[in-house]
């Protein structure tokens, strides 16, 4: 129910609207998602004050609360709003249907897979997540995820504006290169390696005639080794942190040739993946997706006039899967790969593919409607 409402008040509000404010208008619309941020910032609190006195079933009021919220909004729809149809919508169910053949709807489609579904999925993912690496309490965990999702949601309108002054399909390649960008970033989990660092080789043939914490001794030659250090693990730290020493692997009296291996080296790296830029990264991310959001539906009115409810319901659909899926596919990966950031791995993947998608379409489309100035692009360059 709640999916087909979005889909007919896609369509409701662009009929009332000329075409050079679509983009507001639906973007305004569009803010409407700021629900989703609304919900992971008092869900978790209003669960837990209904639970205490009643923990087996306190968390019944929460669905009945929302379902009040919905009848009042559904009784001021009623009260308050105005019928209108596109005069030129075409009658028959074939008809409506038929735009869905296209390419360029699952096209939009996939644009929205991206800057909605995974909006919705991390909505969901980003609790578990500030909980499991940063240790962040519930109620914390769910303010992050408010302050990832709140944003994405109200500045929707902001990018109906740009569609609306830079034109759809400008913006979308700003979007998409953004989260390409943002994604990378992201992608790098907190860690901690030790892996094979410079070693102490011997610089002559001989007898190890000493051994100490920071030198090794062959035949009257001082080999310095570094000793061991506790690296400082500060959680401040925005970049990753490198330290190196040697361990001794030879003993007293022995014999070494030159060349041979006297302290194996080691390197240890330790990256905090900052609390702090974390977040920053991830509202960021979100902005823009909440800007792509309405980029993609300017789109919409613009090839599909007297299709916008049956286009913007089955791209609405495709972004929905996009949320319903998200945790899934993130949850495998986690479980595949043990990492957090897997999922950021997957957004980066997915935002590079429909980039390159939108790019090979317009050039495509720019080589068939005009093929003497490609022609003259390519043989001048």
């Amino acid at each position: 129910m709640v999916g087909t409402s979005f889909a007919v008040g896609i369509g409701y509000t662009s009929v009332w609207y000329p075409k050079e404010w679509q983009g507001r208008a639906l973007g305004i619309f569009g803010m409407g998602n700021a629900g989703a941020a609304i919900t992971t910032f008092i869900a978790p609190t209003l669960l837990n004050n209904f639970t205490e006195n009643d923990p087996i079933n306190g968390w019944k009021m929460l669905p009945v609360i929302y379902a009040v919220v919905l009848v009042i909004i559904g009784i001021l729809f009623i009260v308050f709003a105005k019928n209108k149809t596109n005069q030129g919508v075409s009658k028959t169910m074939t008809e409506l249907l038929s735009p869905l053949k296209k390419t360029r709807v699952w096209r939009f489609g996939t644009y929205y897979f991206l800057v909605f579904g995974f909006f919705v999925a991390y909505s969901q993912w980003l609790l578990p997540n500030f909980m499991n690496v940063y240790g962040t309490t519930l109620v914390m965990g769910g303010m992050f995820a408010t302050m990832f999702s709140l944003p994405s949601g109200v500045i929707r309108a902001f990018g109906g504006y740009l569609s609306d002054k830079f034109g759809a399909r400008k913006v979308m390649y700003w979007v998409l290169g953004s989260s390409i960008v943002i994604s990378f970033l992201l992608m790098f989990p907190k860690m901690e390696i030790f892996t094979a660092g410079p070693g102490v080789m011997a610089m002559n043939n001989g007898v190890v005639t000493e051994i100490a914490a920071d030198k090794i001794i062959v035949n009257g030659k001082t080999h310095q080794i570094n000793a061991k250090k506790d690296l400082e693990k500060d959680s401040q730290s925005v970049f990753p942190v490198k330290t190196s020493w040697q361990e001794i692997i030879v003993k007293q009296n022995q014999e070494v040739k030159k060349k041979e291996l006297l302290a194996q080296g080691i390197t240890q790296i330790n990256f905090s993946a900052n609390l702090w830029v974390y977040l920053v990264l991830v509202i960021l991310i979100g902005i823009s997706w909440g800007i792509g959001k309405a980029a993609v539906y300017k789109h919409i009115p613009e090839y599909f006039p007297n299709e916008v409810g049956v286009v913007g319901g089955m791209v609405g659909l495709i972004g929905g899967l996009g949320g319903f899926l998200g945790p899934i596919i993130f949850g495998y990966l986690l479980n595949y790969t043990g990492l957090w950031t897997s999922s950021w791995i997957f957004i980066f993947v997915v935002s590079v593919l429909c980039l390159l998608w939108m790019h090979r379409t317009i050039i495509n489309a720019t080589r068939s409607k005009l093929p003497n100035f490609t022609r003259d692009i390519e043989n001048n360059h």
